[in-house]
């Protein structure tokens, strides 16, 4: 009971049983408000930086878009911030990247940088160079630090120094031993300047699968609480297999509580019911599945744009039928067709409700069972989809 984001509480689901006994929509409308709670927790990340430092590209390609798009952060080789403001994931709206005004700049000096932007309203920080990080990086981390929160260095632009290295290198260049001597550079340069074991991770917004994103990743997901864990989680660009896993696993983690109302429905003695309202719960739950793995038509087109692969491509390797189209009853009903088992359950459901005594517990545990089967069968289609779609994305930068 200690993380009311991931769990129905026996409260809850009496007021679903009742709410259903008085009305089944508004007991279907009670279920769905309770399971896009999470959709609802609100994450906010600061972005920041001397201007220049590439912090609207950062946020331009976690949230899969690309500079050019209409929704992207501006960028540009001169600072183009000039105000806060923020920018929030086009499927997860409650999860805001903001891009700061560099810091130091005249109009946002260091010494009340973080008064003006509005320091409370953030969960943590991301200070973003394109070089050494300097003076004024140190003294935001500092201050940062004094008053509680989290922050992490990003140093940008990592495919261009590995371009200009190698080129200036030839023959000797050695692509691990750079990333090496300029992670090493900018944590003995922050140590110099006060930062003591300071966190320095390598990206190019580019291309974010490559270098030390997935490491922001797990760092993130080791030290944000459980509810914002998970919002950061579901919003990020499937950049690897071990976040599209990470990801599964955090649906997964769920089922047993959205198991949990398909049985307090069907302690409700209305025949056909339990069945009508699961079919309805099931669409919900999977349509959170396709948003979150990138799957929806919008977000493929994103990723289609981004890497290069033909939007057609990315949809012919999916193979559950449940990506790049509209979720519907209907569709679910079909894809659940070869499932004769779970057929066979919802049957003995309907049937337990007419044996006295023993019916309406025996219809609660094979209402649950069966919407725990078909939950974790489903979410077994779309994240092996979301790993084709991956392997696909990035099957043409392997290839160069």
């Amino acid at each position: 009971m200690c993380d009311q984001w991931e769990i129905i509480t026996s409260e809850e689901l009496g007021e679903i049983k009742e709410a259903m006994t008085e009305s089944p929509a508004q007991g279907v409308a009670l279920i769905n408000a309770y399971l896009d709670k999470q959709k609802n927790t609100p994450l906010n990340i600061a972005i920041t930086g001397e201007s220049g430092s590439g912090k609207s590209s950062f946020i331009n390609a976690f949230r899969g878009l690309e500079d050019s798009d209409e929704e992207a952060a501006p960028t540009g080789v001169v600072e183009t911030t000039r105000e806060v403001k923020g920018y929030p994931h086009p499927s997860h709206p409650n999860v805001t990247l903001w891009d700061l005004p560099g810091v130091g700049t005249t109009n946002f000096p260091a010494a009340k940088y973080l008064e003006m932007v509005g320091f409370e309203k953030f969960d943590f920080f991301i200070i973003i160079s394109a070089t050494r990080f300097k003076e004024n990086d140190v003294k935001l981390a500092l201050e940062i630090k004094r008053m509680g929160k989290k922050f992490y260095f990003l140093r940008s632009k990592i495919d261009s120094d590995l371009y200009s290295e190698e080129r200036k290198q030839k023959s000797s260049f050695n692509r691990e031993t750079t990333l090496k001597v300029i992670k090493e550079d900018c944590i003995d340069g922050l140590r110099a300047q006060g930062i003591e074991a300071p966190q320095v991770f390598l990206v190019s917004s580019f291309d974010l699968h490559l270098f030390d994103f997935h490491l922001l990743q797990e760092t993130l997901e080791r030290e944000l609480p459980r509810h914002k864990r998970n919002a950061f989680l579901y919003a990020m660009p499937n950049v690897s297999m071990e976040i599209i896993k990470k990801k599964k696993d955090a649906y997964q983690a769920q089922i047993k509580y959205q198991a949990a109302i398909s049985s307090a429905v069907a302690a409700v003695p209305i025949p056909g019911l339990s069945t009508a309202v699961d079919l309805l719960l099931v669409v919900h739950i999977v349509r959170q599945y396709v948003v979150g793995f990138g799957l929806d038509e919008k977000s493929l087109k994103r990723l289609a744009d981004s890497s290069g692969v033909p939007y057609a491509d990315l949809v012919s390797v999916m193979t559950s039928q449940l990506g790049a189209t509209k979720i519907t009853p209907d569709l679910i009903k079909k894809v659940l067709s070869t499932l004769a088992m779970e057929a066979a359950l919802v049957a003995a459901e309907e049937a337990s409700r007419f044996f006295l005594f023993i019916g309406i517990p025996a219809a609660m545990c094979l209402s649950g069972y069966t919407t725990y089967r078909i939950l974790n069968f489903l979410l077994d289609l779309i994240a092996d989809d979301a790993q084709k779609v991956f392997e696909k994305a990035v099957q043409k930068n392997t290839e160069v």
